[in-house]
């Protein structure tokens, strides 16, 4: 009687733990099955991951820096959005921070959250991407101005807007530190020189 017991038992103890093993095995490839569907879910439905659509630096020559970025729009408005944070922020010769901007340090700062590195100053983030005709501005665009008395490129903004042969652009001036300005304006009219586009 005692042997059937033991034998019982011992049949009761192998069929649970084979049970056991395929449950773990089932549940292993029920994982990795999920992990793999929601790793491919994930790649189609974020841009991020797929390798065509990164922020990439396609140096052309040296002194052009365009982004190549299918999906620029994106970019774009996140750009804005970082320069459109320190709206009021008050002006200051060499500034790069909440303490004060000046125009190039504005520019400067807002590409730097994003891992790009321009010139310092606006005269030389002039000589950089490619030059754009007025009527051809899109959000983005880099956009230059001479005040007077001067011979040389002296004042730059972040195209933020573009309504027709409107022009609106976020930069630190002078007088009211970071605004947003319209080529509308007489004395941008005057002044203005060109548009680089950074952002392609």
């Amino acid at each position: 009687m005692k042997n059937i017991f033991k034998i019982a038992l011992f049949s009761i103890v192998c069929i649970s733990n084979s049970f056991a093993a395929n449950s773990l095995n089932n549940s292993i490839l029920s994982f990795k099955y999920d992990y793999h569907y929601t790793t491919s879910n994930d790649t189609i439905k974020n841009s991020k991951t797929d390798p065509k659509k990164k922020t990439i630096l396609n140096n052309k020559n040296e002194d052009d820096i365009i982004i190549d970025d299918e999906n620029d729009n994106y970019f774009v408005k996140q750009l804005i959005n970082v320069a459109s944070d320190n709206l009021g922020i008050v002006y200051r010769a060499g500034g790069t921070s909440k303490n004060g901007f000046d125009c190039s340090g504005l520019v400067f700062t807002t590409f730097k959250k994003f891992d790009i590195t321009l010139p310092r100053s606006s005269n030389e983030m002039a000589e950089v991407g490619l030059k754009i005709d007025l009527t051809n501005a899109k959000k983005g665009d880099l956009i230059f101005f001479i005040n007077r008395g001067q011979k040389r490129i002296n004042h730059v903004g972040i195209v933020s807007e573009v309504c027709g042969d409107e022009v609106k652009f976020i930069h630190s001036s002078t007088q009211s530190g970071v605004v947003i300005s319209s080529i509308k304006e007489p004395y941008y009219q005057r002044t203005f020189a060109q548009i680089n586009r950074i952002i392609e």
